[in-house]
């Protein structure tokens, strides 16, 4: 199966991973030729909070999910890393539920693959919490790679 599409899916608290995400990405989609679409989903919460940082006020043309993920520090950083690769890629934002939005991303991207990353838990914080990456994982429309972060 070729890779013609990488969806690489990111969150407000996955900045200290993101070279290690760019990364696996990168690898990825090079061989390939393949184009990476970069989202960025937050939650209601987030998003308000991101956009009031931004300055931004609901009505204007800079309040779409598209265009404040585009400007998010996270965001900005792993576009900076795959243009210096020389990667072909697209940024989107979704605002919603982490995994539900990232499977829906990734079905209408139509995704090859899928990155993700988390941090090791133990069974009961999974239990408790539950797992983005695991429900990624689990109702993804394609394969997923899990990236695990260093801490």
């Amino acid at each position: 199966m070729s890779i013609e599409t990488v969806m690489l899916a990111v969150g407000t608290e996955d900045e200290e991973e993101a070279e290690q995400l760019a990364e696996e990405a990168i690898a990825m989609a090079e061989p390939a030729g393949a184009e990476i679409v970069l989202t960025h989903v937050f939650t209601d919460e987030e998003f308000d909070e991101v956009r009031s940082r931004l300055g931004v006020d609901g009505s204007s043309e800079g309040s779409t999910p598209d265009a404040v993920a585009e400007r998010h520090t996270t965001t900005r950083a792993l576009s900076k890393a795959l243009t210096e690769a020389g990667v072909s890629h697209s940024v989107r934002g979704a605002v919603g539920d982490h995994a539900d939005e990232v499977v829906e991303a990734a079905a209408a991207v139509d995704a090859d693959r899928v990155v993700v990353g988390g941090r090791r838990r133990s069974p009961t914080g999974k239990a408790v919490f539950g797992s983005v990456a695991q429900e990624v994982i689990l109702s993804s429309p394609c394969p997923v790679t899990f990236v695990r972060s260093a801490s």
